[in-house]
């Protein structure tokens, strides 16, 4: 290996790894608010990707039908929790949120497709439609389980992310979409090339991770995640809703995840089931940051995408192999590093 291939395979490494880090990033804070390990973050990406990609071609996506019917279910839960304290205010709340509101987006996106919309139209277009869907995706599979152990929530999320796999066969079809670049500029510093795509990536996941950590430094509604995230109990006491703050967590890992998937969408093709390894990838990064740290999940995701890339040029048809036994030794160094704890008694 020369210097150029292996500048060419960082380049690669660090960009794969940038979409990595956004979603363990996602994955850690669904974690620490809500307890849930967020299997379906890699849906959000399929479904951005995939809905980016149909109004490229004019066309109204699914996932606008997919959000008015999550949108009835969880009007349809909201009036059976609260049919004993039912109010005026709270019904038209629930309607506004939850049927209003995806009609609304359904009538902009049959209103905008067919139209030559720029690509900025598109990405913003996409993120709108898609999500709402980890607001309802939220009320629907895991609060009225929000108190359960993370086993039985762990359990949630494969049956969430089977379900909403099948659902993204049904509204996309088995084929594979590719989409329109966000940028087509390029330059080339000494063997590299960037491309506009690629500088795309890199300014978005900066700008992501850095309005995160303004959200919960800077903002009463970060604050009140951070809070819930350190005690639940502690959090509910001083007033904090607690259930407001995991449709915020749901909501802002459903927006990561719709920008994770529109990124990628044009330099490979997206079908309805990439977005599940994706994710595991972005999960490996958050396993390896404790599911705690912001930090450490984005530079183990940067790792992540190096080693996958480097796998790739030497043992490609091992890569996914060699990706994954990244998790080994960190499993076991924090297995040595916990206390023994006995089993309760029967």
């Amino acid at each position: 290996m020369d210097s150029t291939i292996l500048l060419f395979l960082l380049q690669d490494g660090i960009t794969s790894g940038a979409i990595y880090a956004l979603l363990g990033l996602a994955l850690v804070l669904v974690f620490a608010v809500t307890r849930v390990i967020l299997i379906p973050q890699g849906e959000f990406v399929t479904f951005g990707a995939l809905t980016f990609a149909v109004l490229a071609t004019g066309k109204v996506p699914g996932t606008t039908l997919l959000a008015l019917g999550m949108g009835v279910v969880a009007f349809a839960f909201d009036m059976i929790a609260g049919r004993s304290t039912m109010n005026g205010r709270r019904f038209v709340h629930s309607l506004a949120l939850n049927i209003l509101l995806p009609l609304a987006i359904w009538g902009l996106a049959t209103l905008l497709a067919g139209r030559q919309n720029n690509v900025i139209v598109n990405f913003l277009l996409s993120i709108v439609i898609v999500a709402p869907i980890g607001l309802y995706l939220y009320r629907i599979a895991y609060q009225p389980i929000a108190h359960a152990s993370v086993l039985v929530l762990l359990i949630a999320s494969v049956g969430v992310h089977l379900a909403l796999q099948g659902l993204g066969l049904v509204f996309f079809g088995p084929e594979g979409l590719r989409a329109p670049a966000i940028a087509t500029a390029a330059f080339t510093i000494g063997p590299l090339r960037f491309t506009g795509q690629s500088i795309a990536i890199y300014a978005i996941t900066i700008l992501l991770i850095v309005g995160l950590w303004l959200l919960f430094g800077y903002t009463l509604y970060g604050k009140a995640l951070r809070a819930t995230a350190v005690n639940r109990l502690g959090a509910r006491i001083v007033g904090i809703r607690t259930t407001l703050s995991g449709q915020v967590a749901f909501l802002l890992a459903a927006v990561i995840g719709t920008i994770s998937g529109i990124l990628i969408v044009p330099i490979t093709t997206i079908y309805y089931d990439t977005g599940f390894l994706i994710g595991l990838k972005g999960f490996v990064a958050a396993i390896i940051g404790g599911l705690v740290s912001y930090p450490l999940t984005a530079t183990a995701a940067l790792v992540v995408g190096i080693v996958e890339a480097f796998s790739s040029f030497y043992a490609s048809n091992f890569k996914e192999v060699i990706v994954f036994t990244l998790l080994l030794p960190v499993l076991i160094l924090r297995s040595l590093a916990t206390p023994e704890v006995e089993e309760e008694g029967d």
